[in-house]
């Protein structure tokens, strides 16, 4: 047997552990229904906010091809209902996955959703290619990751996006000790021994790497939950160089991080700490990297990435020069305005809830929280300091605060009227 034969056969073997495992644990716990995130999924405001996270200069469009890969047991289901003019495809290798996603596809009618049992890594066998593709916390576990986005690649039309999530490793430490310890002691996923397992979690000392996790992760103590960090027969991690490598390798390019405040070295305590200055000129990659040394307890990396190959730049939203006076800024739903409490000279702090760090809070003097609360979602940033009636010197000062609110993911930037003008559709050639 050649090496490449053996080692197909290894990744043979690692799948059908991975198909194996979520068939008897299928990861995130099944749902009944999902009647209370119906306005969530459906609200408009938050729809066109992450197209144009994906797309910033595009002109936001309903009738595209979301592919989920790896859709879990109700990922592709929220897609279906978010997007109703969408065709969204769904593929996992567990038919218990696939079964409880096809119950709640069916419970709500959804006719815009189908379904294959299909690894990520045979997708081409869909003979389809997709605007968007969504994988998220899959990539981590397949055998050959390389493999597994180049695959994603290939169905991915040549101006579409995808979303991607995959584990990251100092936030995780603990949970990489207690599955060698786990595999020491021959752990499984028995009813018993995740009954012991959550007993064993409870004694272990309050300062061991994995105490955060559990303080922090709602879910961990469920048995599907704790075995899937913790038994699961396929999990590797990525650091922020890793994943800029990985995305080269397989012809990618890197867009943005979904929630981007945590990796900026502008944003938080550290823009004004002692090594601001020697981090402000390093490139965008290398300033990524130094902040999730510098946080250290990041547990995943979700973010936005491209094809290598795409028409026209893979961040295209700057505030140099003119073209933010034509950006519409849309406000983020998980933004809370405090107004209680404050220092003196401070209006409001805006607070972005899926921020896990204390330090990324934005206090707004007068001028700046005037200029936030004309932000409605349809007024462009020109529009937005005209109705503020400022001051030449406030007018000059505005667009440093813009700049802010986007790199704390307080607003999305619709820059579709920046002089791009167009739509995804022309784009790709429909």
């Amino acid at each position: 047997m050649t090496s490449m034969e053996q080692i197909a056969d290894a990744h043979a073997t690692v799948s059908e552990s991975v198909r194996a495992f979520y068939e008897r644990m299928p990861y995130p716990p099944p749902v009944a229904d999902l009647d209370a995130q119906r306005a969530l999924c459906g609200d408009p405001m938050r729809r066109r906010a992450l197209f144009h996270q994906a797309w910033p200069a595009q002109t936001q469009r309903e009738d595209y091809e979301i592919l989920v890969a790896g859709c879990g047991t109700s990922q592709a289901v929220r897609y279906a209902f978010r997007e109703p003019g969408a065709r969204i495809t769904a593929i996992d290798i567990s038919e218990a996955s696939l079964l409880h996603t096809r119950h709640l596809a069916n419970r709500y009618r959804l006719d815009n959703l189908e379904l294959h049992h299909l690894p990520v890594e045979r997708v081409q066998h869909l003979r389809r290619s997709f605007d968007l593709i969504v994988c998220t916390g899959v990539l981590h576990h397949v055998p050959d990751p390389d493999l597994g986005l180049q695959s994603l690649r290939e169905v991915l039309d040549r101006q579409g996006a995808m979303r991607l999530m995959v584990y990251a490793p100092y936030g995780r430490a603990g949970i990489y000790m207690m599955q060698t310890y786990c595999r020491m002691l021959g752990i499984g996923t028995s009813d018993k021994d995740l009954r012991d397992l959550g007993a064993g979690l409870d004694a272990l000392p309050s300062d061991h790497p994995i105490a955060t996790v559990l303080r922090k992760a709602k879910d961990f103590r469920r048995p599907d939950a704790m075995a899937d960090a913790l038994l699961h027969p396929s999990d590797r991690a990525f650091t922020v160089g890793e994943v800029y490598d990985w995305l080269e390798r397989c012809g990618m390019s890197f867009g943005r991080w979904t929630e981007q405040a945590p990796y900026l070295p502008a944003c938080g305590r550290v823009a004004t700490g002692a090594h601001a200055a020697r981090l402000a000129p390093l490139a965008p990659r290398l300033q990524h990297g130094a902040m999730e040394l510098l946080r250290g307890t990041m547990v995943s990396h979700s973010f936005i990435a491209y094809r290598d190959d795409r028409i026209g730049p893979v961040s295209p939203v700057t505030f140099h020069g003119g073209a933010w006076r034509d950006y519409i800024p849309i406000p983020v739903a998980s933004t809370v305005c405090v107004r209680n409490g404050l220092p003196k000279g401070c209006a409001s702090v805006l607070i972005n809830g899926a921020h896990r760090y204390p330090d990324l809070v934005l206090p707004l003097d007068p001028i700046e929280d005037r200029l936030h609360s004309l932000m409605d979602g349809t007024k462009t940033l020109a529009d937005v300091v005209s109705s503020a009636e400022l001051d030449i010197n406030g007018q000059r000062l505005a667009t440093g605060f813009f700049e802010r609110l986007w790199q704390y993911d307080h607003v999305i930037v619709d820059a579709s009227r920046a002089g791009r003008e167009g739509s995804l559709g022309k784009e790709v050639g429909r």
